[in-house]
């Protein structure tokens, strides 16, 4: 029988923090039926060793063979989840399992398929909070979705909504507008948030910057993922016509005796015609690439080494 939750924790180093994360997970979900899924991103600390120290049989733990990152290693998870209803947390105990109930509660009263939490009182210092606040208003104005914090990992989905997300890349801070893409109806309601009191942070400001080209592909994806020829062959047809009434005019100088040859406006002209036949090409190509992406086979975007199941005194299964 399935469970009713998969709890999918995501985890690069973080071996101070799974003992008290196995108790508090099983303290919050002590009245339901669940699965708590550990994915190991690479960690090359005794995080693996840990949890098999503290699992039970309620624990799953997903070893990766490298380090490929939150995203794909998020996505490993929720592959091999098996609940009714996919939860993704943090490993740091910053996301707080006892709003997973009231998370629960939510999706089933307001008849959504994801509930995303929103960090109430965030504990992290200032310049972060700033950045994310930044990199929200520019997210929400650009997709259109209308997520007060899509930094916050801990979120509660139906299994359909969470198999169908497509996580790639550096996505998962995206998950709320991926969702949306399915068709999903999305609620965000505020959730804890601790300040990380063991281990060190994996985030960097250099990832706040991935922001804007992450979102710019989000954005093709919405508007011309299925039709990409809807997007560059215009930006052609326009460079081309351009390009040729700048060269017809020159043309016409040079029949009336005037020296065309090394002004800026010809190398504008021949530019704009190279560019076009290229915007043109390109719309083309990434047409056929679509076409092969529909059609392939499901490729999967990691591998796993190995998955360990526990019995109730924390003996590995075969």
């Amino acid at each position: 029988m399935n469970p009713l939750f998969s709890v999918v924790v995501t985890l690069y180093n973080e071996e101070e923090n799974i003992s008290r994360l196995i108790q508090e997970v099983s303290n919050a979900l002590k009245d339901f039926s669940y699965k708590l899924i550990f994915v190991d991103d690479g960690s090359t600390d005794k995080t693996i060793a840990e949890i098999k120290k503290n699992a039970h049989s309620d624990v799953t733990l997903i070893q990766l063979t490298k380090n490929y990152g939150q995203t794909t290693a998020m996505a490993a998870g929720i592959d091999c989840s098996t609940g009714d209803y996919i939860v993704t947390m943090d490993g740091d105990l910053q996301n707080d399992p006892h709003d997973i109930p009231m998370m629960y509660k939510a999706l089933i009263d307001n008849q959504v398929d994801v509930v995303a939490g929103c960090r109430h009182k965030r504990q992290d210092f200032y310049l972060r909070k700033l950045f994310s606040r930044i990199a929200g208003k520019l997210i929400r104005s650009l997709s259109g979705v209308y997520v007060r914090d899509f930094g916050c990992t801990l979120k509660v989905f139906k299994q359909k909504t969470a198999k169908q997300l497509d996580l790639y890349g550096d996505m998962h801070r995206f998950i709320p507008i991926l969702a949306h893409f399915k068709g999903a109806k999305i609620l965000d309601i505020d959730v804890n948030h601790h300040p990380r009191v063991k281990g060190e942070s994996k985030y960097g400001f250099g990832r706040t910057f991935k922001v804007l080209s992450d979102l710019i592909l989000l954005i093709f994806f919405k508007k011309y993922l299925r039709r990409p020829i809807h997007l560059f062959a215009p930006l052609g047809i326009i460079s081309l016509l351009i390009g040729g009434f700048i060269n017809s005019y020159l043309l016409f100088l040079k029949i009336l005796g005037e020296d065309i040859w090394g002004k800026p406006i010809l190398i504008l002209g021949v530019t704009l015609l190279l560019a076009g036949i290229q915007f043109i090409t390109f719309g083309i190509i990434a047409e056929l690439i679509m076409r092969i992406y529909y059609n392939a086979n499901n490729q999967k975007t990691f591998e796993i080494k190995k998955i360990y199941e526990f019995s109730e005194t924390n003996k590995v299964l075969p």
